[in-house]
């Protein structure tokens, strides 16, 4: 491949090194050759599905078993990585849900629009019973991989450890990903999707204060339930978040572009009127290349993996991320109305495989509870559980505890810090650095591994990657 012809090497290193936030000149990387025309399935390493366009006859158009590994083509030329895929368009794929699942078919859709028109004559029974049956055999469904997907945090790893041995050096230093070095993050938040749930956000604010925790509201503007002023400032005089959910939660905010952006003045006109800076759509429904319309700081409809949700696909991240200027804070938990109403299940145990493997990953533990589906008693116990899990997790652990409105805030500064020489050190520089932590990425036994700038060697204190 001619370099004239090959696509711009410099972009290459995007991703890995927003994610990192690493110094320029550890990550370099370019294509072996022309990519072929058209995207598919392929592995990197035996445990990581990606999609997107590779060498030729190096993927495929479904997903089946087994897939071609691309591991083993990445070469080394001299420092530099000779990979056969362009890292940024797939971790693009992924976390934008460019890929065949990752979309509602024509099929798909028209079950939707049946199902939205009948809603109103349905009750909860019947609602439960239509979403069990759709669910079946969601098990089975092998990408994006549940219970949390971390494809893309896989595929950061393995490309910077690759340039580790590439480079010759022993370490790569970087921003950590939490302010004040907390390993990992989590975030309550709470949709209030009827009048039922509004009435009880009072008990709820109660409830949570009782275990120390802080939420952010999304609210429904239109056609749920009266929102006054009132009620918006008791939220907020409680240390409480306002964010915006939908506009009437009617299920039909991406059906049509024209539509669309009609709501979205309505939407950001309500953003403006309640002070929110977040936004969450009904459902999580969503269309990423629609949100340039959208004038939120950020946006929370994104799941990791949504083999339960009415619109299937994942993120397959447990990290916020950009969408253009909208920073997007995706989903990284079971719903408490799919625990519930769909598996049936009123434990904590899920949520607790599901925190473990996203703070192994150093990621963002988020969670949606409504506050309409935990006024029975029996819901409302396994709550509790969750919050004193969360309760004792920060308690023991470093972990950051955050609203929504503050992770956009330090993921934001974070992405404008940089890492400059200081004689023989490094230093982190930019407003906000003095809560940033330098780390140091690390070759462990083969596998990649963190810690700290002022930790003695070989001992790691942030938790150990793939």
């Amino acid at each position: 491949m001619s370099r004239a012809s090959a696509e711009d090497d410099s972009t290459l290193v995007q991703a890995v090194r927003d994610r990192y936030r690493c110094p320029e000149g550890f990550l370099d990387f370019r294509l072996s050759e022309e990519l072929s025309p058209d995207p598919g399935y392929f592995q990197f390493g035996p445990d990581t599905t990606c999609y997107g366009r590779t060498l030729k006859g190096a993927h495929q158009a479904q997903l089946s078993s087994p897939l071609c590994d691309t591991l083993p083509s990445v070469l080394f030329d001299g420092t530099q990585l000779v990979l056969p895929f362009d890292p940024n368009e797939v971790i693009d794929n992924l976390r934008l849900e460019r890929y065949p699942s990752g979309q509602l078919g024509k099929c798909e859709k028209a079950l939707k629009g049946i199902y939205y028109w009948l809603r109103p004559l349905t009750n909860r029974s019947l609602r439960k019973g239509i979403q069990r049956l759709r669910a079946v055999n969601w098990q089975k469904r092998r990408f994006p991989q549940w219970p949390v997907d971390t494809t893309v945090e896989n595929i950061c790893e393995d490309l910077l450890l690759l340039s580790l041995r590439a480079s010759g050096v022993d370490r790569i230093p970087f921003i950590w990903f939490w302010p004040d070095g907390a390993r990992g993050c989590v975030s309550m938040t709470h949709d209030v999707e009827a009048v039922a749930g509004r009435n009880f956000c009072a008990q709820l604010l109660d409830i949570d204060d009782s275990f120390g925790i802080k939420a952010s509201y999304q609210i429904v503007p239109e056609g749920r339930y009266q929102v006054t002023p009132e009620f918006l400032s008791r939220l907020r005089d409680r240390g409480s978040e306002v964010g915006v959910q939908d506009l009437n939660h009617d299920g039909r905010l991406f059906d049509e572009r024209e539509e669309f952006r009609r709501r979205a003045a309505l939407i950001n006109r309500y953003g403006r009127e309640y002070g929110a800076k977040g936004f969450r759509s009904a459902v999580l429904y969503r269309r990423p290349e629609w949100y340039e319309d959208l004038d939120f700081s950020f946006d929370m409809s994104m799941p990791n993996v949504a083999n339960l949700d009415p619109q299937r696909g994942g993120c397959c991240t447990v990290m916020p991320y950009f969408i253009g200027d909208i920073l997007e804070l995706p989903l990284t938990t079971i719903q408490d109305y799919s625990l519930f109403h769909v598996l049936n299940e009123h434990s904590i145990d899920l949520w607790r495989v599901q925190l473990e493997m996203i703070l192994a990953k150093n990621g963002l533990a988020s969670f949606i509870v409504h506050p309409d589906y935990i006024i029975e008693s029996e819901t409302q116990v396994v709550y509790k559980d969750l919050l004193g899990l969360l309760s004792e997790l920060c308690g023991r652990e470093a972990v950051w505890f955050a609203l929504p409105n503050e992770i956009d805030s330090w993921w934001r500064a974070r992405s404008r810090m940089s890492i400059v020489k200081d004689g023989e050190s490094w230093q982190i520089v930019g407003e906000g650095a003095d809560r940033a932590v330098l780390a140091f990425a690390k070759a462990v036994d083969g596998q990649l591994a963190y810690e700290p700038a002022d930790t003695p060697q070989g001992e790691l204190l942030l938790g150990e990657a793939k």
